[in-house]
């Protein structure tokens, strides 16, 4: 019996324990208030931060910015109710807990679109790949870029483009990089992209000069290279005689290059 009632008075100091941690009335905002700070206050001084933390991130997970700001408002009392009724009724350590809940959910959502965000990049990557051995097929078989003086007009930025179609396809537009530098220098003179409408298209087998004019208040026409400068030019893009891309690498950018590399790190994929 001794033993019996050693635990019904454990029991019962646990239960008026349990009860006696104050909690949110949140039935009107001065309640709120008041109640809030009180919880926080039972608290060492060391959890208060992370109180604070937890309450403004509870409410603010029950607030659609979307939908508040498309119905100018309108829902925003029905937000502010879902709001106090996240947190009525809650001890410290249940806000806590509730905070740790929100955030743990909120990571594997965020790892879960960081996913799909990699299997998107690494498809676009895969394309771009299979593009290139298509492109490599339309050989840029001579390149030069020059300033040349026009009367009256000033220096006029000139590229000149010998380029042979070894695809099967005829070409009617070609998107090109083009980069100007010297052997000696690390950083390139000049680096832009420039694409050609091909009047009559370009057939398989065919071979063309063109000699092109950007327009001289360009970039172009603000390049000042020395003689020992040398224009290579790298195929990007050919449409198809219905103005179609048939192979492209330009919709894989270095910006996608470092995007996936960095999630890749970020989430510990290979």
């Amino acid at each position: 019996m001794k033993v019996y009632a050693l635990l019904m008075l454990v029991l019962a100091a646990m239960a008026v324990t349990g009860c006696s941690d104050p909690t949110i009335d949140a039935s009107s905002e001065a309640k709120m208030k008041e109640s809030v700070a009180k919880v926080r206050e039972s608290l060492p001084e060391v959890k208060r931060s992370d109180f604070d933390q937890a309450v403004q991130l509870i409410a603010f997970s029950q607030i659609d910015m979307k939908s508040l700001f498309a119905n100018g408002g309108a829902d925003a009392g029905d937000m502010e109710g879902k709001m106090r009724e996240a947190l009525n009724g809650k001890t410290a350590e249940q806000v806590l807990a509730q905070a740790d809940k929100i955030q743990a959910e909120r990571k594997a959502r965020e790892k879960e679109q960081a996913l799909a965000e990699i299997r998107e990049l690494v498809a676009k990557r895969e394309r771009a790949e299979q593009a290139k051995q298509q492109l490599n097929k339309f050989q840029v078989v001579r390149s030069r870029f020059s300033m040349q003086e026009r009367q009256y007009l000033g220096e006029q930025p000139i590229i000149e483009l010998t380029v042979k179609n070894g695809t099967d396809q005829a070409i009617s537009r070609a998107y090109f990089s083009g980069t100007i530098a010297s052997p000696d220098r690390s950083v390139p003179w000049h680096k832009d992209q420039f694409n050609y409408s091909i009047s009559g298209g370009l057939e398989p087998g065919e071979e063309a000069t063109w000699t092109l004019a950007p327009n001289r208040f360009s970039d172009w026409g603000k390049v000042d290279a020395p003689a020992d400068a040398i224009f290579t030019v790298i195929v990007e893009q050919l449409d198809g005689p219905d103005g179609e891309a048939l192979y492209s690498t330009r919709d894989f950018n270095e910006r996608d290059r470092k995007r996936l590399a960095e999630l890749k790190k970020q989430y510990g994929v290979d």
